[in-house]
């Protein structure tokens, strides 16, 4: 679905609209394509701290090309970069925080469109002196604001790194300073927070899911095809479910990606039950579960009916709470699995005839609060939160509605489904172990609210 407002502003009589009257001018996004290199050009690296080997391991793993800066030195003011990466986790106080303008404000205007900015830092509540924590937690600050500063089609994000986890940075990295990250900035990643702080072998960099086996909810169309098809294209086998109402395109999807597919209604009384002995039967297992299915039923809260209320609460969370609770229960969850819940920017920052919405999709998050620390077996549960993603139900909004929600944000522009899928097949990777209890947001970086 095209952004019909994105191709008049770069036509000649938009771009003198606005020029003239300040619109915004969003740019194209990179996107990830198949067998493309994960970064198209060179990064620069800088900042002193506990993972300056690392980083350089890890970005010749992935075959990212880098220039490593020694304090004091500065890059070719010729040549033009499509990241930065800033090891920030040697600064120990708010003095030293001078050392984030001593690197970027050089180089930002050295950046390529559709760049990456990755800041790397120590979680505040691990750090060893009540100066290092308050140094640390200002990074947040510090990159949310230059995500919003950048433009260009450019992104800004802050990982936090546990203290023993530096070895499981590289699929973040690979994430991150990729296209696969088109419409995520100024958000932060927490890596060996809680569960383990080691990373599984990632063997094929262009197949890390190869030989697993994913289950996604609502997969026959919008986002949840488009995580069906991002999670196949990294090697998984999809065991696509949706409503017996959307039978036949799940049929043809699935046929298309080799998979398998269940139709049934999630809120059944016996639908865990049902899905956990598929997976026995069928696969023998699970690696991934993406609980995606999920409906609105909108109204002001003085309005709302009973069956409105319950109807979402019943598929947006109560639903994968139960089928989580089921596979776990039954050991069908295999070493390393992840689960990923669906959350929304409604559940964050809430939305006007929502309520019942953003209640389920903020339940989202706690559910991944709640289970985070109490799994075993290097299983991780994370979820995404998408802002405005356009689908053929946005396509709907009324205009004016539908250019505010795709305007708002950092990139002045509406996200695609496959943003959304990309971040969910970074959490799937089996490098991806020690990110466990993040939400991420997939929402260009709202303006307001969040």
């Amino acid at each position: 679905m095209s952004d019909r407002y994105q191709s008049f502003s770069k036509s000649p009589i938009g771009q003198l609209f606005v020029k003239n009257l300040g619109l915004p001018s969003p740019q194209k996004l990179d996107r990830y394509t198949e067998g493309a290199p994960l970064v198209d050009g060179t990064v620069v690296v800088g900042g002193h701290g506990r993972l300056t080997e690392t980083l350089t391991t890890a970005l010749d793993n992935l075959g990212i090309a880098a220039v490593h800066l020694a304090a004091g030195s500065t890059a070719s003011k010729e040549e033009k970069y499509k990241g930065l990466v800033f090891d920030a986790t040697g600064i120990s106080s708010p003095e030293e925080l001078i050392a984030l303008q001593e690197f970027f404000t050089p180089l930002l205007r050295s950046l390529k469109v559709c760049a990456r900015v990755v800041v790397i830092g120590t979680n505040p509540t691990q750090t060893g002196s009540t100066d290092e924590q308050i140094a640390q937690r200002a990074l947040e600050g510090f990159t949310r604001s230059l995500g919003k500063e950048i433009g260009n089609g450019s992104t800004a994000n802050l990982v936090y790194v546990a203290p023993g986890a530096e070895s499981t940075l590289e699929s973040t990295l690979a994430f991150f300073l990729s296209p696969k990250s088109a419409y995520v900035s100024g958000q932060v990643a927490r890596l060996g927070l809680t569960g383990t702080k080691k990373a599984a072998k990632v063997t094929d960099q262009a197949k890390p899911l190869a030989g697993k086996v994913a289950i996604v909810t609502g997969a026959s169309r919008g986002i949840g095809e488009q995580i069906a098809r991002v999670l196949h294209r990294d090697g998984a086998t999809v065991l696509g479910i949706d409503v017996p109402q959307a039978a036949s395109e799940l049929q043809v999807l699935m046929k298309e990606l080799d998979g398998d597919q269940l139709t049934l209604d999630i809120t059944g009384k016996d639908a865990a039950q049902r899905i956990a002995h598929h997976v026995k039967e069928k696969h023998g297992g699970v690696d991934i579960v993406v609980h995606n299915a999920g409906i609105t039923r909108d109204k002001k809260l003085a309005n709302m009916a009973d069956d409105r209320w319950n109807s979402v609460i019943a598929v947006n969370l109560s639903a994968p709470e139960r089928i989580t609770a089921e596979l776990l229960e039954q050991g069908l969850i295999n070493k390393n699995g992840r689960i990923v819940g669906v959350s929304s920017i409604a559940g964050i920052a809430g939305n006007v005839g929502q309520t019942n919405y953003a209640a389920s999709k903020a339940g989202v998050i706690g559910f991944v609060d709640a289970v985070a620390p109490t799994l075993k077996n290097d299983i991780t549960i994370n979820a995404v939160a998408p802002g405005f993603i356009i689908t053929a139900m946005t396509a709907a909004v009324p205009f004016a509605t539908r250019e505010v929600g795709q305007r708002m944000n950092a990139m002045a522009q509406g996200g695609l489904p496959v943003d959304v899928a990309e971040a969910i097949a970074w959490y799937a990777s089996p490098g991806s172990s020690a990110v466990n209890g993040n939400v991420v947001r997939v929402c260009g970086q709202m303006m307001l609210g969040a």
